[in-house]
């Protein structure tokens, strides 16, 4: 669809480049989903939150973890906005990859920025830990969510047993 927007001199908009980037994420095509940004970040279609959601989502499921969190880094000193969906999908990409240092390392920054806290981000931070074995670093986010008033539901307390139990 770029492509051939592009051969047709076509201007392409934001929602046409999201659209082509989420393409990639359902597809597995984590590489053209980044290509696909570069484009957008070389053209003059604007980037936004959506465009780098898709994108780190992509490298999430390929479980391509340092891409999505070199991707969430570079936001940090962006202007584009973080939100919740941007931080699962990298935490989420740091859980697959069995890299629970890196997710809490994720979930301590969206806390410092006083960003949304959200039940599915500390509930990938927990399944982070899950994986690893890490019980005791399982617990201390179930004590966070609760001094942060963050819901705790089923997924919380299932990644949290889990962990225990590894």
């Amino acid at each position: 669809l770029v492509r051939v927007s592009l051969q047709t001199w076509m201007r392409c908009s934001t929602i046409t480049y999201n659209a082509a980037i989420s393409a990639c994420e359902k597809a597995g095509k984590w590489e053209e989903a980044l290509q696909l940004l570069f484009v957008v970040a070389q053209s003059e279609v604007e980037l936004g939150t959506m465009t780098f959601n898709a994108a780190i989502s992509a490298c999430e499921k390929s479980g391509e973890w340092e891409m999505a969190f070199d991707m969430l880094r570079s936001l940090t000193q962006n202007t584009v906005e973080l939100n919740a969906i941007t931080v699962n999908a990298a935490i989420s990409a740091c859980a697959k990859g069995g890299e629970w240092n890196n997710a809490l390392q994720m979930l301590g920054g969206i806390m410092q920025r006083n960003l949304e806290l959200a039940t599915m981000t500390f509930n990938a931070a927990i399944s982070a830990c899950e994986n690893d074995g890490r019980w005791g670093n399982a617990l201390c986010i179930l004590s966070l969510m609760e001094q942060n008033q963050v819901e705790l539901n089923t997924m919380t307390f299932g990644a949290a047993i889990s962990a225990c139990e590894k």
